[in-house]
């Protein structure tokens, strides 16, 4: 039996009819709500790929799951690991190409905001890895910032990540029609988000990637007056919108 509750739709880029809220692509969703109905997570064995702070291994593991944060970074990883756990989490430090995971061991591989962080040449062998430590019947769940909006445009000057995230696309999209996948969906939304102020917003830059100070401090007001005029100030936090895309792709071979 599928372990995974999926609702299937067409591709993003397929015209879509007027006053079908089904089959809207800019509907706004929180990550959260689209990762819940897609993935059935209570007692469910996943990854998360450059896991980054933990934030998305911690939720999952509140739903159920056994949850492996997968990060690079050193800062990163001692960040999610300072965190009360949430339940039946663990974190590791590791590549996406080199997952330090059995074959056919999990239920779901989530790639959250993470594949285009991926060096562009590694892109291809890191979803291999994902199909390797994949059950057959597994989901991968990559959901990839689109490379357009206010928040873009702000960011831009810092890393345009025009290119990356194009070759992110890509990359799932040649995993979806190979040897290791077939793609069960792909979905359009804009998610919201929000920060406290600027200076969680100058933080969470630098998080990402410490090479980016210089770029930071040299554009420092410019980025300042771009924050303030591009969020929806409400509730005492700056609102953004993430034009998102959610590409889900199954492991193919006979489930177990």
């Amino acid at each position: 039996m599928n372990r995974h509750h999926v609702h299937a739709r067409r591709p993003c880029a397929w015209p879509r009819a007027r006053h079908t809220p089904a089959m809207s692509t800019l509907a706004h969703r929180r990550h959260s709500d689209v990762l819940r109905e897609t993935l059935v997570l209570e007692g469910a064995r996943v990854a998360d790929i450059g896991c980054g702070d933990g934030a998305l291994v911690r939720l999952m593991a509140r739903a159920g799951a056994r949850v492996s944060g997968i990060e690079p970074s050193p800062a990163q990883l001692a960040r999610a690991r300072a965190v009360e756990p949430a339940g039946g989490e663990d974190y590791l430090q590791a590549r996406a190409e080199a997952l330090p995971l059995a074959d056919a061991a999990l239920d779901a591989v989530v790639f959250f905001n993470a594949l285009h962080h991926v060096p562009v040449e590694a892109m291809g062998a890191a979803l291999a890895e994902a199909a390797r430590v994949l059950k057959p019947g597994g989901l991968l769940y990559a959901m990839e910032p689109r490379a357009r909006g206010r928040y873009f445009e702000l960011v831009r000057p810092v890393e345009d990540e025009t290119l990356v995230r194009a070759k992110a696309h890509d990359a799932l999209r040649e995993a979806g029609a190979g040897p290791w996948f077939e793609q069960v969906r792909e979905l359009c939304y804009e998610a919201p988000f929000k920060y406290a102020s600027f200076e969680t917003f100058r933080a969470g830059l630098l998080a990402v990637d410490q090479g980016r100070r210089a770029r930071i401090e040299a554009l420092e007001e410019t980025l300042r007056a771009g924050f303030a005029s591009a969020a929806e100030q409400r509730d005492g936090a700056y609102w953004f919108t993430q034009p998102s895309r959610l590409t889900l792709l199954r492991r193919r071979g006979q489930e177990r």
